[in-house]
């Protein structure tokens, strides 16, 4: 297993990336597909055709959001914990991924950097 943290500039306030993240709409606009979320603790959801699957832990409204992503039958759950922080430039997007398995390691974080991270980037810099 292994873990990914890193660092994100998105130019919107954190109130509006926390939405982009729990309000399907707005996922469905920045993704550019299909998504099934039950915002709430507890609650699962499905982006990108189902290649990102997983529940709601934590739900700390603008501030914080704690999911578990599935990855099939592994003994540590695999965690990802997002912070907002508001910066001069919009917020500061704080990602832990923690317990990746090995084999899935470098899609996860090819995965974050170029299609999650980057679509979300670039929605905001449009307005």
């Amino acid at each position: 297993m292994k873990n990914f943290k890193k660092y994100y500039i998105v130019s919107a306030p954190p109130e509006d990336i926390y939405r982009a993240l729990t309000t399907e709409i707005t996922i469905r606009l920045w993704t550019g597909d299909e998504v099934e979320i039950d915002p709430r603790e507890g609650g699962e959801f499905a982006m990108w055709d189902g290649a990102i699957t997983g529940k709601f832990i934590e739900l700390d409204p603008f501030k914080k959001i704690v999911q578990q992503w599935y990855f099939g039958e592994q003994d540590a759950d695999s965690i990802v914990t997002i912070k907002l922080h508001e910066v001069n430039k919009g917020t500061s997007f704080e990602l832990q991924h923690t317990n990746i398995p090995d084999d899935a390691y470098d899609d996860i974080v090819e995965g974050w950097n170029d299609t999650y991270m980057a679509s979300l980037i670039e929605f905001y810099d449009e307005d």
